[in-house]
């Protein structure tokens, strides 16, 4: 244990620009966590204001809004502050937590767009038994899945972080920690864990992907059979869901499917999942679905004539 209390923080060198790029930056990613939190948060409140909250498909959508929120603020607000700041430092146990919480969070997320994809095979492919299948008893029983299979792949990461002994440098070339800069870091032989980080994140992140793509293979051959309105309708919400999913999986893969290695590029790729992607779920999902631009207008614009008419 005494090799741990040799380093007591870390110094994260950022993105590494100079000081009037990384004002600019703060400014922009400032309005994009503005931006991502404001348009979550206005899915959680309309689709739980709307009948919409009682199909399957909304139901998963506020989990996936939550887990966002959830998922960026255990990494964003720091990193936006540290822009302007000259040293960027990060506490021993805090670099832990934000190891757990960024893969138990992701982990969560990327397994409720698994489970989305497996909502829409069934309302594709067995329409009429859509709603039996989809119950609300289902529907929770998913999404307590996806919390336990984000725990089986985040417990073993957090674990390999904790028992990484740190007795040299303590610079982490990220904007936050995570396992592949603190491996560089350990004073000791990390081939065993690079293993071990590469199946619980890399091969699960590939296979949910590859899950994924075979699913939506399967949609697209049921579609052929169907009317052009049918396959209209049906593509307009997959096709949401598909551009989510390469959003989010493209960088991830990129970075865990490897040896542990870092390159200056990872730091772009994770802007991708940290912020851009979350930030880019409501406006993917409100602008082209229908359904949803209808909820938007008549919530809020209630909401709107009541406080009027009260007024």
């Amino acid at each position: 244990m005494e090799s741990y209390r040799n380093v007591s923080e870390f110094i994260l060198l950022g993105l590494s620009y100079g000081h009037n790029l990384q004002i600019f930056c703060f400014v922009v990613f400032l309005l994009c966590y503005i931006i991502l939190l404001a348009g979550n948060f206005l899915i959680l409140i309309s689709v739980q204001c709307s009948p919409l909250y009682n199909q399957p498909m909304y139901y998963f959508l506020i989990h996936l809004s939550s887990i966002d929120i959830c998922y960026t603020c255990t990494v964003t607000p720091k990193f936006i502050g540290d822009l302007l700041l000259e040293r960027k430092t990060i506490s021993y146990g805090s670099c832990l937590l934000q190891v757990f919480s960024m893969h138990f969070f992701g982990g969560v997320e990327i397994f409720i767009l698994t489970v989305m994809a497996y909502d829409r095979y069934v309302a594709i492919c067995k329409p009429l038994h859509y709603m039996i299948i989809m119950n609300r008893t289902r529907c929770n029983l998913l999404v307590f899945a996806t919390w336990i299979g984000a725990a089986v792949h985040a417990f073993p990461i957090f674990i390999i972080a904790f028992n990484l002994p740190f007795c040299g440098p303590n610079e982490i070339d990220h904007y936050f920690c995570d396992i592949f800069p603190l491996l560089q870091l350990a004073c000791t032989d990390t081939r065993i864990s690079a293993i071990l980080i590469l199946a619980f994140a890399g091969i699960i992140s590939l296979g949910v992907f590859v899950v994924l793509s075979l699913s939506y293979g399967i949609i697209l051959f049921t579609l052929r059979n169907q009317s052009a309105e049918g396959k209209r309708k049906a593509l307009s919400t997959c096709g949401s869901h598909i551009t989510v999913v390469i959003f989010c999986f493209g960088p991830i893969i990129f970075i865990y499917l490897r040896p542990p290695t870092t390159f200056p590029e990872d730091k772009i790729l994770a802007l991708f999942y940290t912020i851009i992607t979350p930030m880019f779920n409501p406006l993917i999902y409100t602008l082209r679905n229908t359904e949803m631009k209808n909820t938007l207008r008549k919530v809020w614009c209630q909401t709107l004539l009541s406080k009027e008419s009260h007024n």
